[in-house]
C-alpha cells in the first residue's frame, strides 16, 4: 500500500521542537512541491547528501545550510516566545537591550 502524497492542504506548519520535526516538514514540503533532492540540490549549491540527512533529523546539520535549504525551498525561520502569536518586528527595527538596531 502507497502513502498518500504529500500536499499543501496536509503538512502541519508551524513551532518546530526538533530536528527530527523539521526535517519532517521539509520533507513534506519539498514533496508538495514535487521536487527531488537533486533539483533543489542544483537550485541552492547544497549536496543531496547534506539535504537527505537534514530531512531525516540530522541533528548536527549546519545551521548555514539548513537555512539555505529553506530559503531554497521557500520556507523561512521565524523565532518568538512560545506561545506567542503575530510576528515580532523585522531584523532591521529590532532594538537590542541598549537600543540600537542589531
Amino acid at each position: 500500500m502507497s502513502k498518500p502524497k504529500a500536499t499543501k492542504k496536509n503538512i502541519h506548519y508551524g513551532a518546530v521542537r526538533s530536528a527530527e520535526e523539521l526535517g519532517r516538514l521539509v520533507r513534506a514540503h519539498r514533496k508538495s512541491r514535487q521536487l527531488t533532492l537533486e533539483i533543489v540540490s542544483g537550485l541552492g549549491n547544497l549536496s543531496p547528501r547534506f539535504l537527505s540527512e537534514f530531512e531525516r533529523g540530522k541533528e548536527t546539520a549546519e545551521i548555514g545550510k539548513a537555512l539555505k535549504a529553506l530559503q531554497t525551498l521557500g520556507l523561512e525561520v521565524i523565532i518568538q516566545p512560545r506561545g506567542g502569536s503575530g510576528r515580532n518586528p523585522a531584523p532591521s527595527t529590532f532594538k537590542d537591550e541598549e537600543g540600537t538596531n542589531e
